[in-house]
C-alpha cells in the first residue's frame, strides 16, 4: 500500500492528512510537499492528521522531525491528532510526544492553535 499526502491550508496552518504508509519509499515525496507548502505559503503551524496512517517506520519519524524542526524555526507549533494504536507506540517510543503535542481530533487541534 502506498502513501496518500492531503494537503489543506487554513490562515498559516498547514493540514497534513496521510493514508496509507509511510516509509522510506513514501517519506522523500512527504518531505518535499510539505517543505515547499511551508516555504509557498508562510506557514507558522502544522496539524497533522493520522487517522487514516497505517504504518509508519524510521523513515517517516526523521521527515515528522525535520519539519517539526521547521516550523519551530517560525517560532510555530506541530500538532498531531486522531492518531491510529499502533503509530502512538511508535510515537511514544521515539520521544516525540515530548516535543510535540497530540489531541483526539483534527478540530480539537486546529481549536488549539487558534484557527478553528
Amino acid at each position: 500500500m502506498s502513501l496518500t499526502i492531503n494537503l489543506e491550508v487554513k490562515k498559516d496552518v498547514l493540514c497534513i492528512r496521510l493514508s496509507g504508509e509511510l516509509d522510506h519509499h513514501s517519506a522523500d515525496e512527504l518531505r518535499r510537499q510539505a517543505s515547499n507548502a511551508i516555504e509557498e505559503y508562510d506557514i507558522h503551524h502544522i496539524v497533522l492528521n493520522l487517522e487514516q496512517l497505517s504504518f509508519m517506520d524510521s523513515s517517516g519519524l526523521g521527515v515528522i522531525l525535520g519539519r517539526y524542526k521547521q516550523i519551530k524555526q517560525q517560532h510555530g507549533e506541530m500538532v498531531v491528532c486522531a492518531i491510529s494504536p499502533a503509530v502512538q507506540r511508535l510515537f511514544d517510543m521515539s520521544g516525540l510526544f515530548k516535543i510535540i503535542r497530540l489531541e483526539p481530533t483534527e478540530e480539537f487541534a486546529l481549536q488549539r492553535l487558534g484557527v478553528a
